[in-house]
């Protein structure tokens, strides 16, 4: 399989210095921690890396996590990769703990669709990681709910995750807010009563509130009661 040092050197062929000037400050990683390379293309290069006849997951972790776009890789070349259940879910956990962003975390859940034929199956995980209590960790659960669980089947599971969550981190914080709020927008009334009576601390409902009324999907007299129960 290829070296670190051949992957560093293939990725920067493919940079742009404007958009790591750019993309830094976005996914808030130190600067000069980058290289620069667009998401697209690195998904492109994570499905062509899989694709070399000695690949190896082993190697592949392996590498320093110095680097935004090797982090971001390995998490895209996990989600890729078409590997049985239990198999998957080892290498997530391989991935869960160098989770350090929110684009990290939520560009690697953007790529695990495959959870919405696992639900069931991996609800033990979700809760694992909202159990673990660190700030990615938790992010992670969250993002993964909002991708693959956002149905009204699932608003049990949503809703006890947000009931048990620990929001003090920011990242964590934000995650939580914007599950919620997607939940205002795709199930008003469910998403309603949840503000009424769920266990989930007053600021980061008043979060979810205001991302909710950001939304062109809910009418203005449903933006303004959401407004009356932010301020009630």
């Amino acid at each position: 399989m290829k070296t670190y040092e051949q992957v560093l050197e293939e990725l920067r062929e493919r940079k742009d210095e404007k958009f790591r000037l750019f993309n830094e400050r976005i996914v808030n990683v130190p600067s000069g921690s980058s290289i620069g390379v667009r998401t697209p293309l690195l998904r492109a290069y994570a499905k062509e890396f899989l694709k070399q006849e000695d690949f190896s997951f082993d190697a592949l972790f392996s590498f320093p996590n110095e680097v935004y776009e090797v982090r971001l890789l390995k998490c895209l070349c996990v989600g890729y990769e078409k590997v049985p259940y239990a198999r998957l879910v080892s290498l997530i956990g391989s991935c869960v703990p160098i989770l350090d962003g929110w684009a990290v975390c939520d560009l690697f859940c953007s790529t695990l669709k495959v959870f919405k034929k696992h639900r069931e199956e991996f609800l033990p995980e979700i809760q694992k990681y909202l159990d673990r209590g660190t700030e990615f960790s938790q992010r992670f659960a969250l993002i993964l709910l909002l991708g693959c669980y956002m149905e009204k089947s699932c608003l049990p599971v949503i809703f006890r995750a947000l009931d048990i969550v620990d929001t003090r981190p920011y990242y964590t914080y934000m995650g939580a807010a914007w599950l919620l709020a997607e939940v205002l927008v795709k199930f008003y009334e469910d998403g309603v009563q949840y503000l009424k009576t769920g266990m989930l601390d007053a600021r980061t409902k008043a979060k979810a509130i205001t991302k909710a009324r950001e939304s062109f999907r809910l009418t203005q007299e449903q933006k303004n009661f959401l407004k009356s129960l932010k301020n009630g």
